[in-house]
């Protein structure tokens, strides 16, 4: 079967259309699918079709929108602290086991006296955060955000900007042992530098 060039060009456009519906990042999905819908524009042009220009114009531009948002330094980003035995974290922590197992297998369940903390997106649950505090140290064993929103910079928001969270809480450094390279790349990517066998993140001004 023998398909024109406007043809291809169609299919590989409805191709990028359902591709994005298969993303699980919210930033990935509004990526495929604006670059889908440009693509779309294109065909309508070859066509010439002004139903088709006109309906993936629009979807472009609501696509550019979203990740303009998505970017956003005033991105309705939080972290609220929370009780290491609250109900909510808990059932939040077992219902994303098998995902925060797949990065960090060694992870387990807070502790009494460990330090919590929700992480949030536009007030919804987005991630969360347990440490083992060592005095003004508080050591992470976990940093989790949804693999829907592990493109929106929670992480660099928090180690960066949101850092009174913990400095509130009495804590000056924050240290954790990676527990992957990738991990460790996405770590020093937000500030944390090497310290022995530890990544540290010094919170003082």
């Amino acid at each position: 079967m023998q398909f024109s060039a406007v043809e291809l060009v169609g299919y590989v456009a409805s191709a990028l259309v359902v591709a994005s519906l298969a993303m699980t990042s919210v930033v990935r999905l509004r990526l495929v699918s604006l670059v889908g819908s440009l693509v779309f524009v294109v065909y309508g042009a070859l066509l010439p079709s002004i139903p088709i220009i006109v309906t993936n114009a629009a979807v472009a531009v609501l696509n550019i929108w979203f990740l303009r948002k998505e970017f956003s330094p005033h991105r309705d980003l939080g972290a609220v602290p929370i009780a290491w035995d609250a109900p909510f974290l808990i059932d939040f922590l077992r219902s994303h086991d098998a995902d925060i197992r797949s990065f960090q297998p060694g992870f387990q369940p807070p502790e009494a006296g460990d330090f919590a903390l929700l992480l949030t997106r536009d007030g919804l649950p987005a991630g969360a955060l347990i440490g083992a505090p060592e005095g003004t140290v508080l050591r992470l064993r976990l940093d989790y955000v949804m693999h829907a929103y592990r493109d929106s910079r929670i992480g660099t928001w928090l180690y960066r900007h949101g850092t009174k969270v913990f400095t509130d809480a009495g804590f000056t450094t924050l240290t954790t042992v990676p527990a992957s390279e990738a991990q460790r790349h996405y770590l020093l990517g937000v500030g944390f530098v090497q310290r022995d066998e530890e990544l540290a993140l010094d919170l003082r001004p």
